[in-house]
Order: structure tokens, then C-alpha cells, then sequence
């Protein structure tokens, strides 16, 4: 189900009767699965500079700017499973993203294009879904997750640049050089598999009723660490991510 209200994100999802999505929490941020644009993550201190000027973001997560600006927006349709947000008066550039979704038995595809109107911007998508640890009173849901590097932290939580071996979870870090699709398989048999055309992914499993398994386009503070990409007039950036699943 998509809430046009609530962002524009997919707010349940129900596989074989069984709901594998966080359907409630506090704010916009802390469940259903919602697109991240027109950046993921956290910009530091919610500034970064373009073009040689100082560019400012609202503050949602203090000190930090947060996840973007229209995942508490309201979309509009505009086509066959397809809908559509402005970008918002807190960016900066007039722009708008827009959402194609594709859903069969077995999987779950969602394309996700930021459009810039007038002028060049930069640009980082990514979707952050919650998916429940536990289904209807089956036991906890364990997640497969291998990648190459991790991006080292700082004191406030954002990566330093520096790629680092991987450390034990529970995690809240941003991985690159991913080996294989990650996967969470709950006791009863199901299965989700997500790919996508991203490189990086953060995973989040420190909370004890969730896990956030993220693909993104570019690390957090990606405005400032320079991994971003450009979203230009006739030029969009766009990334797409697929959820399938199986009963084992």
C-alpha cells in the first residue's frame, strides 16, 4: 500500500498473509519503507557548499539535517503506479522526484528519479525500509548481510571517509562493496532478497523490533564527502530497488 499523505511510501506490505513491514511509529521516520531524496542520511550540521556558495538544510535531527525532504510530504499520482513530490521549499533548487512501482507475486520493484528543473544540484536517493523482527509471533528474523568495507565514524555519527574491515553488528554504519543480495528469512520460511542499483547500504540493527537494510546512492554527509551525483535539466539521477521474496 502507498500513503500518498505520508511521503510517498510503500506503508505495508503483506507477503502470504504476514505483514513484514513496521506499520506505526513516531514521526515520518521510523517506519513503512520511504524514498530518501533529495539526500540520505545525515548532512553535517545540515550545510555543505555548491558552486562556491554555503548551501543550508533544515535541521530535523539536531544537529543534523535528516533523510531529505519529502518523506513526510504529500505526493500526487500522475500516471499507472506512478506518483510524484516537488522537492520543497527547504532545498534549494526547483526540482521534483518521482516514483515508478511494479508488483507481481514474487517481487517488489520501485525506481526512484529526481528531476532538477532550472539548475544543477546534487543529488543522493535511497530508501529506508523497516522490516518487523518478528511476523504475526514467528521468531526473530535474522538478516544476511557480507560487504567488503564499512565507513568508519565519528564522534557525531557520520563517516569519515576512511573504508575499514567491517566490524561485528549490531550495526548503524554505511557499507560499500557489498558481495551478495542482503537477505532477512524469519523462522516460519519466508524470505526477502533486496538488490538494487545503488552501491552503498546502511543497516541499522541495534532497534529490537526492527531491521533497516538501506540501499543508497552515496554515503551520509555525501555533500560534503563529494560521492554524490548530479541531477541536471533533462538529466535525472535515478536508482531502483527490488524486493523479492520466497517461501523455503
Amino acid at each position: 500500500m502507498i500513503d500518498l499523505s505520508r511521503g510517498g511510501r510503500l506503508s505495508s506490505l503483506r507477503i502470504y498473509g504476514a505483514e513484514i513491514l513496521v506499520t506505526e511509529g513516531e514521526g515520518d521516520t521510523e517506519w513503512g519503507c520511504y524514498p530518501m531524496a533529495p539526500w540520505a542520511g545525515r548532512v553535517r550540521n545540515g550545510r555543505f557548499d555548491w558552486s562556491g556558495l554555503a548551501r543550508t538544510l533544515p535541521i530535523n535531527q539536531p544537529p543534523h539535517a535528516l533523510h531529505g525532504t519529502v518523506f513526510g510530504l504529500a505526493w500526487e499520482s500522475f500516471g499507472h503506479n506512478a506518483i510524484r513530490c516537488k522537492l520543497g521549499p527547504d532545498w534549494p533548487w526547483t526540482g521534483e522526484v518521482r516514483s515508478f512501482f511494479e508488483l507481481n507475486d514474487a517481487e517488489f520493484v520501485w525506481r526512484l528519479e529526481v528531476h532538477a528543473k532550472a539548475e544543477a544540484f546534487p543529488v543522493v536517493v535511497g530508501w529506508h525500509p523497516w522490516f518487523r523482527r518478528h511476523i504475526e509471533g514467528s521468531g526473530t528474523a535474522r538478516m544476511s548481510f557480507e560487504a567488503g568495507e564499512m565507513y568508519a565514524r565519528d564522534e557525531a555519527g557520520i563517516p569519515t571517509g576512511e573504508r575499514v574491515a567491517p566490524t561485528p553488528g549490531p550495526w548503524d554504519d554505511c557499507f560499500t562493496s557489498v558481495m551478495k543480495p542482503p537477505r532477512i528469512t524469519w523462522s516460519h520460511g519466508l524470505v526477502v532478497e533486496l538488490s538494487t542499483s545503488c552501491e552503498h547500504w546502511v543497516v541499522y540493527s541495534e532497534p529490537d523490533h526492527a531491521i533497516c537494510i538501506e540501499p543508497q546512492s552515496g554515503p551520509p554527509d555525501a555533500f560534503n564527502s563529494g560521492e554524490y551525483e548530479q541531477a541536471a535539466p533533462h538529466q535525472p539521477v535515478c536508482h531502483n530497488m527490488r524486493l523479492k521474496w520466497k517461501q523455503v
